[in-house]
């Protein structure tokens, strides 16, 4: 593939980057857990690179929630990037609010 190429996601498509803040975590007693360690079933957050035509609700910069076992990885310039579909996320943390909203949609 050609580096300088842009890329146009299509339909209801998102490329996401995951959060960089997803790493390791502190308990409220102070104890790291490594982001290694096994859990129950945990949601991830990531970042909006780019969306589809037909994505209504999330814009490049939300950061979103997101299953990581349902996920499909893709490199592109050497950078890691998550395919989903606008469907599959759980909720979207967005500056874009009004008065007495939470900021994620849920």
């Amino acid at each position: 593939m050609d580096a300088k190429l842009p890329i146009r996601m299509l339909h209801d498509r998102l490329l996401v980057a995951l959060d960089t803040e997803a790493g390791d975590r502190r308990s409220s007693g102070g104890i790291v857990i490594p982001a290694t360690a096994a859990m129950g079933r945990r949601l991830g957050w990531a970042r909006v690179e780019a969306v589809g035509s037909q994505v209504r609700a999330v814009e490049v910069g939300d950061r979103v929630l997101f299953d990581p076992e349902d996920r499909a990885e893709v490199e592109v310039r050497g950078e890691s990037f998550i395919l989903l579909r606008e469907r599959d996320l759980h909720a979207v943390a967005s500056p874009r609010i009004d008065e007495g909203q939470t900021g994620l949609y849920l």
